[in-house]
C-alpha cells in the first residue's frame, strides 16, 4: 500500500474508472473492497488519513446492538449479528469474544435481562459468541471487582464481539490495494463533473500534498463520506436539502485499575435512556458513549463538558473507586451520520442506525447512516444498486468468504503485535534489520520504533497523527504519553520520508495543539 505508486498510475494514466469512491472511514473502504473483487477498476479519494473522523472513534464493539434489540428493531439486529460473524470469520485476528455483565439492583432485573439476551441468543444462530445466563450478586462481584454491592440483587452474563476500528479500517485497505484498487489518503474531492445529459462523469480533486488538481473520469460516483455527506451533495446540486443529522459521541478511557477485569461493565439504562459501555480495550478501559446532536460536521469535534459529567456520575454509581476528570487519560468524540428524522423533536437514540442508500437524478450514489459492524452489507447493498441503475456490468459480491489483509488464527492477545495477524513478524522481522528499531517509543508502553516504520512503508502513514492516533492508537489510550512519543516519531518518518528538520518542527507542533484536544484540563 503505497501512496506514491497511487499517484504515479493517475498521473501516467488516463483511466476511466468503474467507480470512484469518496470517502475513507468505514463505508467507503468497505465499497472498495467490494467493488475490486468484483473486479471493478476502484479508485478511492479520502481527504484526510483512512477512518481520521467517525470510523476510528467508535464504542469498539462489533455487536448486534442490544439496544436495537429493545426498540424493536429486529431487523437491523438480525443482519448486524449476521455480519458480526462474518467479520469473526475474516479477521480472527482483529475481533475477540467479549464477556459483559449487567448488573441489576431490583429483584427481577437480572430475570429480565437474561430473558431479552436469550432472545439475542437465538437470533445469532450459528453466530452465537456463547449463551448469555443468569447469575447471582455474588458472581456479579466476582467478576466486576470494584462495583458497589449495596442493593445488587443479581445479574446477566451475555457476550459480544469487540475490535480495534481503524486497524480494521487499514487492514480493509491493503486488502482492497493487494487486489487492485488504488485508495489515496489526503485528496480532497473539490467538485463534480457532469456530461451534457447531467449525469455525473468527472470527480475533481486535490493532492493536499502537492496541491496539483486532478480531473478524474468515472462510470459511477460513490459518496461514502458519512457526516460530510452533504457537502458531496451541495457539490451535486447547490439546492439540495440537508439529509444529514450529526450526533455526538464521546467516550473517555481510564486505567485500568477502574475495572480490573476481563469483564466489561454494561449499564442498560441511563439517566437519558441509553446505555453505556466500559470496555476493556488495550489494557485499558473505555467508557462511553453520548448521543448529542451538533451543528458543527468537523474532523475533529470535542466532548462537551455535559457529556464528560454525564459519562462520569453513570460510572461512578456503579463503581466503588470514584474516577475524577484528573483521571482521565483521553477523550474522544465521534459524530454518527444519521439521517434525518421525518419526526419533528425526535430523539437521536430513536433514529435508526440502519443504512440508507440515495440516488440522485445525477447518478450520484450516496449511503448514508449505518454502523461499523454492518459495514460489509453496505458495501455490497450500495454497489448492487449501482448496478441496478445500470452503471456496471452485473458481478456478484464476494466479500462474506474473503479474509482481510493480516489473517490469522494464532493470534496470543498478550502479544504487543498480535494486531497486526500475520504482519507481526514482518514487523519484528524489521527490528532484528535495526536493532534501534527495537526500542520502545515510551517507556510505559509497548510500542516499538519499528512499528511507525512498518505504518509509512506498508500503511500509508503520512504524518505523526496517522502513526500514533490510528496506526498505533496510543492518542486514544493516552495523549499525554502520545505527546511524548512526537519527536521520535517524527524524526522517523523524516527519515523513510526524506523530509527535512523544518518538517519534523512542524509535525511536533501539529500534533501538540492535536494532543491537547484529548485531555482534560
Amino acid at each position: 500500500m503505497n501512496r506514491d505508486t497511487s499517484i504515479d498510475f493517475i498521473n501516467h494514466n488516463n483511466t476511466t474508472w468503474d467507480v470512484i469512491i469518496i470517502g475513507g472511514g468505514a463505508t467507503g473502504l468497505g465499497i472498495a473492497l467490494d467493488a475490486v473483487l468484483r473486479g471493478y477498476k476502484t479508485l478511492l479519494l479520502e481527504q484526510s488519513d483512512f477512518t481520521k473522523g467517525t470510523s476510528s472513534r467508535s464504542t469498539k464493539l462489533v455487536h448486534g446492538g442490544v439496544r436495537y434489540l429493545a426498540q424493536g428493531n429486529i431487523r437491523l439486529v438480525f443482519e448486524a449479528l449476521h455480519e458480526r460473524g462474518l467479520l469473526f470469520k475474516n479477521a480472527p485476528h482483529l475481533t475477540q469474544n467479549q464477556s459483559f455483565i449487567i448488573p441489576s439492583f431490583s429483584t427481577f432485573g437480572g430475570y429480565f435481562y437474561t430473558l431479552g439476551l436469550k432472545i439475542y441468543d437465538v437470533m445469532a444462530g450459528r453466530w452465537s459468541l456463547g449463551n448469555s445466563s443468569f447469575i447471582t450478586a455474588r458472581q456479579v462481584q466476582e467478576y466486576l471487582p470494584g462495583i458497589k454491592s449495596k442493593h445488587l440483587k443479581n445479574g446477566t452474563l451475555y457476550h459480544d464481539g469487540q475490535f480495534d476500528d481503524a486497524r480494521l479500517g487499514i487492514n480493509l485497505a491493503q486488502t482492497s490495494v493487494e487486489n487492485g484498487a488504488h485508495l489515496l489518503n489526503y485528496m480532497q474531492v473539490t467538485g463534480l463533473g457532469k456530461n451534457k445529459n447531467g449525469k455525473i462523469n468527472q470527480v475533481q480533486a486535490t493532492d493536499l500534498e502537492t496541491g496539483k488538481l486532478y480531473s478524474l473520469k468515472a462510470k459511477a460516483v460513490i459518496n461514502a463520506t458519512g457526516v460530510f455527506a452533504d457537502a458531496i451533495l451541495g457539490m451535486d446540486d447547490v439546492e439540495k436539502k440537508p439529509i444529514i443529522m450529526a450526533s455526538q459521541g464521546t467516550h473517555l478511557v481510564l486505567d485500568q485499575s477502574f475495572l480490573p477485569t476481563d469483564y466489561a461493565l454494561m449499564i442498560p439504562k441511563t439517566s437519558d435512556g441509553r446505555v453505556l459501555f466500559a470496555i476493556p480495550w488495550y489494557n485499558k478501559v473505555v467508557v462511553g458513549t453520548t448521543d448529542t446532536v451538533v451543528d458543527l460536521e468537523s474532523l475533529e469535534p470535542r466532548a462537551l463538558k455535559t457529556e464528560v459529567d454525564f459519562i462520569l456520575n453513570t460510572f461512578n454509581q456503579y463503581l466503588i473507586k470514584t474516577a475524577t476528570q484528573a483521571d482521565v487519560l483521553s477523550v474522544f468524540s465521534g459524530l454518527r451520520p444519521l439521517a434525518r428524522p421525518k419526526k419533528k423533536h425526535q430523539k437521536t437514540k430513536e433514529i435508526s442506525r440502519g443504512h440508507k442508500i440515495i440516488v440522485s437524478k445525477s447518478g450520484l450514489v450516496s449511503i448514508i447512516g449505518g454502523k461499523w459492524t454492518t459495514y460489509r452489507r453496505m458495501a455490497e447493498d450500495t454497489l448492487d444498486r449501482v448496478i441496478k441503475k445500470g452503471n456496471l456490468k452485473p458481478n456478484k459480491c464476494s466479500t462474506k468468504d474473503f479474509k482481510i489483509h493480516g489473517y490469522t488464527l494464532n493470534q496470543v492477545l498478550k502479544d504487543p503485535l498480535h494486531q497486526y495477524g500475520s504482519d507481526a513478524e514482518a514487523i519484528r522481522g524489521l527490528a532484528l534489520e535495526n536493532p534501534k528499531w527495537a526500542e520502545k517509543l515510551h517507556p510505559d508502553y509497548p510500542f516499538i520504533k519499528a512499528e511507525v516504520i512498518w505504518a509509512v512503508r506498508h500503511e500509508m502513514a503520512r504524518k505523526v497523527e496517522d502513526v500514533l492516533a490510528r496506526r498505533l492508537r496510543i492518542l486514544f489510550l493516552d495523549a499525554r504519553a502520545a505527546l511524548q512519543m512526537a519527536p521520535e516519531t517524527a524524526q522517523l518518518i523524516a527519515t523513510e520520508r526524506e523530509k527535512p528538520d523544518s518538517w519534523v518542527q512542524e509535525q511536533i507542533k501539529d500534533f501538540e495543539v492535536l494532543a491537547k484536544g484529548y485531555w482534560l484540563e
